[in-house]
């Protein structure tokens, strides 16, 4: 099959949407191999992404069954073609790969394969990865006939694959450097985090012990007093506990891989609602279907984050987390019944309750954040993203 102008266009255009959507490196890297294997109608793909030490760090197919994929065995090394593409960095368009000198064999579960073509993914002088792509298809996929002597994949092949692997490397770039702010900001939270123990559990701890002490004293001349007192030790051990656990839930790993975002979401508001003997804490959702990786990451810990001010900071008898379909995408809603703020206020005052890490989170999935709070009325923050 031989891709026209306008045809090569479309497709690369194609594909180039389908890697701006995704921002995990996991995802991009699927999505280029997916991508290139349409474009060029091959019947496999891969694409390396090299480590230190003559391996691969991350090693992705397309085209290749699960059961294909345990047989075949442990990652590849650099070498053959993989190799030389790694290394010198040009193009490896071959007849029949298995005729070629550095051609090294492979597994037995391996399929066969012949007509192949290659290419790197560079960033300036960094090899990012290798791609390739292996026997041509044409109509019914079936394997494209070829000249006597020739490679089934066409200069304009070459040609197309050239140029997604150029925007390849960009999209690959950017996925690393998203997760590279993303592990930033998990250091900022767990600062954070630190920050809020500190002045929450500490000066609890420190008030229940002056209050103890307090209350030691009073016993023999007072034992009224020693009881008030008591009562009071035994309330700032309650506030204490639910402060710990509060802080447990944020420090536990969220399972969004293996759980999803709406039963995640479920069970640290179940955990939250047991822990907050102050305030209760519902959970609702409603139509919501699996989002991209970096959307429901975004949803969950801005949910975190307006279910940390609600609980901290608020005073609030009742806060209610909502999780709704919105078109292709998402709704998360946050509302409390507590003491609300103004917001212009506290961007005056440079406090921000973690609004400004909040809006940058919606911002950079594409989504949108909102906030409506005013003295006395409560809180509502409103986060929406777009979905794949």
């Amino acid at each position: 099959m031989t891709h026209g102008p306008r045809s090569g266009l479309t497709a690369v255009s194609t594909a180039l949407l389908a890697m701006s959507r995704h921002l995990e490196v996991r995802d991009v890297l699927k999505t280029i191999v997916v991508s290139a294997r349409e474009l060029l109608d091959a019947e496999y793909a891969a694409l390396g992404v090299p480590d230190d030490h003559g391996g691969f760090a991350q090693f992705v197919v397309d085209g290749v069954s699960d059961d294909q994929w345990k047989a075949i065995g442990p990652l590849p090394r650099q070498h053959g073609i993989l190799a030389a593409m790694l290394k010198e960095a040009t193009p490896q368009r071959l007849a029949d790969v298995r005729l070629d000198h550095r051609f090294e064999g492979w597994p037995d579960a391996h399929p066969d394969m012949s007509d192949f073509i290659g290419m790197p993914v560079a960033d300036g002088d960094e090899i990012l990865g290798a791609l390739f792509l292996a026997n041509k298809r044409g109509l019914a996929n079936k394997r494209c006939p070829k000249p006597d002597g020739g490679c089934g994949f066409t200069a304009e092949d070459e040609e197309l694959l050239s140029v997604l692997a150029q925007h390849a490397a960009i999209a690959l770039t950017n996925a690393r450097l998203y997760e590279r702010s993303r592990e930033l900001t998990i250091a900022g939270e767990r600062a954070r985090l630190a920050h809020e123990l500190h002045d929450a559990v500490s000066q609890k701890l420190f008030s229940l012990r002056l209050t103890a002490q307090a209350a030691a004293a009073l016993v023999d001349r007072d034992p009224a007093r020693a009881k008030g007192e008591l009562h009071q030790v035994a309330r700032l051990a309650a506030e204490a506990a639910d402060e710990l656990r509060a802080a447990v839930v944020e420090l536990r790993p969220a399972g969004l891989d293996e759980d999803g975002l709406v039963a995640t979401l479920r069970t640290q508001v179940k955990v939250l609602d047991r822990a907050q003997a102050a305030a209760k804490v519902t959970f609702a959702a409603q139509g919501v279907k699996a989002l991209p990786a970096a959307q429901e990451e975004a949803l969950l810990r801005v949910a975190q984050e307006a279910l940390h001010n609600a609980l901290r900071h608020s005073g609030a008898r009742t806060v209610d987390v909502s999780l709704t379909r919105r078109g292709h995408g998402a709704a998360l809603r946050v509302s409390d019944d507590g003491q609300g703020f103004d917001p212009s206020a506290v961007r005056r005052a440079g406090r921000h309750l973690g609004l400004v890490s909040m809006r940058d989170r919606a911002n950079g999935v594409g989504g949108g954040l909102t906030v409506d709070s005013a003295p006395g009325k409560g809180t509502t923050i409103e986060m929406e993203v777009p979905g794949g």
